[in-house]
This record gives C-alpha cells, sequence and structure tokens, in this order.
C-alpha cells in the first residue's frame, strides 16, 4: 500500500506487534536477545511467511530494512523501559491497556490489508482463496510464531475474536477488488472492517465458544 495514512498505520502496527513481543519475552524472562528476536519474530513474520508461499524472495523484511531498524528500536526502548520500570499507577493502567488494544488493532487491520494486497499483485491475484489467506496470515503469523518460541498457546486460538476479524477484512478486501478493482475503497472497507469487529469484541466482550474437558 502506497497511501500515505496507511504507511504511517504499518508503522504504527510494526512498533505494537513489537512491544508484545518484546512483552512476552521479558515475562518469559528471556535476555535482551531474546527480547530483540521475539519482537522481530512478532512485528515482521507474517510477511515472511507470506513471502515464502508466493515465493517473493527475498522476503520484504530484507528487501525494505526499515521494518527491521523500527524493530529493533522499538525493542530495545522496551527493555530499557521494563529494566527500570516502576509500577504503572492505578488509574492509568486502564488507558495504557487500551493503548495497547489500539495499538495492535490498526496494525493487525493494516497487516492484513497489505498482506491480501500482496497476493493481488502477485502472479496468483486469480486463487482468491489464496489471496485472502495470504492476508490473513501477515496478520496472525507474527503473533502464532512469537507464543510458540515462548513455549505458550497462540493468543489467537484461544482469546477474543481476533483471527476471525481479520478472516473478514481479507475476505471483504478481495471480494471488492474482485468485483470493483478500486484500491482506496478496497483498502478502507477491509481496514474498517477489522477495527469496527475488533471494537465490537471487546466492547461485549465476545469470544468464541470453548470446550472444557476434564
Amino acid at each position: 500500500m502506497n497511501f500515505p495514512i496507511m504507511i504511517f498505520i504499518e508503522n504504527v502496527g510494526i512498533i505494537a506487534f513489537a512491544i508484545s513481543g518484546a512483552v512476552v519475552a521479558a515475562r518469559k524472562d528471556m535476555d535482551i536477545f531474546g527480547i530483540n528476536l521475539l519482537a522481530m519474530v512478532t512485528a515482521t513474520g507474517g510477511g515472511l511467511i507470506r513471502d515464502l508461499i508466493i515465493n517473493n524472495t527475498p522476503p520484504a523484511m530484507f528487501v525494505n530494512p526499515m521494518y527491521t531498524i523500527i524493530t529493533l528500536i522499538t525493542a530495545n526502548i522496551a527493555f530499557l523501559v521494563m529494566y527500570f520500570k516502576k509500577p504503572i499507577p492505578k488509574e492509568i493502567s486502564p488507558w495504557y491497556d487500551k493503548s495497547l488494544f489500539w495499538l495492535d488493532t490498526l496494525g493487525l487491520a493494516s497487516f492484513t490489508v497489505d498482506g491480501t494486497f500482496t497476493g493481488i499483485n502477485s502472479p496468483y491475484s486469480d486463487n482468491m482463496f489464496l489471496v485472502a489467506f495470504l492476508g490473513v496470515i501477515t496478520g496472525i503469523g507474527g503473533g502464532i510464531m512469537r507464543d510458540v518460541f515462548a513455549d505458550k498457546v497462540p493468543y489467537v486460538l484461544v482469546k477474543h475474536v481476533y483471527a476471525i476479524a481479520c478472516i473478514a477484512g481479507s475476505v471483504v478486501t478481495v471480494v471488492l477488488w474482485k468485483y470493483t478493482a478500486n484500491d482506496v475503497l478496497c483498502t478502507l472497507a477491509g481496514f474498517f472492517t477489522i477495527v469496527i469487529l475488533r471494537w465490537l469484541a471487546m466492547h461485549f466482550e465476545w469470544n468464541l465458544p470453548t470446550v472444557h474437558l476434564q
């Protein structure tokens, strides 16, 4: 995506995902290398998987080092903040959690639409299922890799309407592109589908049904 606002939001997403990876690593008592590695995996892992699937080599994270630079700067700032941390005041904590939620949501929406358009602009654009899948894996792939590295059940499998919003946004983008070929309309529709579904899930505390076996 070459729209300035989407590029800005994508960078916000990289920062949010990098912070997410750094926090998970810190909670697992990893050292500074582990914190940087999990931040990198979270922020760039989805795009890496996407590019390998469609044989787009070398992957974008190596072609455009800005992704890596932003991720590493964010990870090391997060490390310093956590290293010299002070407890977050209780009155600020809800706002802090909401900020992380919205950063993560904007990143998820941006990455998903970006991954979908990577598929649209690839030689496999006629395969709508593949194009939609590329959007989904770009959005959630890094988080899954992060949790596997941290020996956790991937967050996307156990909490919130996360992957469903991602799938919906990717499908909306693909279908609209198929019938309108209007890049701006497709981008905005897919992006806001994810943002709205995530907000609704948070507001109404939606979760997918689960089975609890003894």
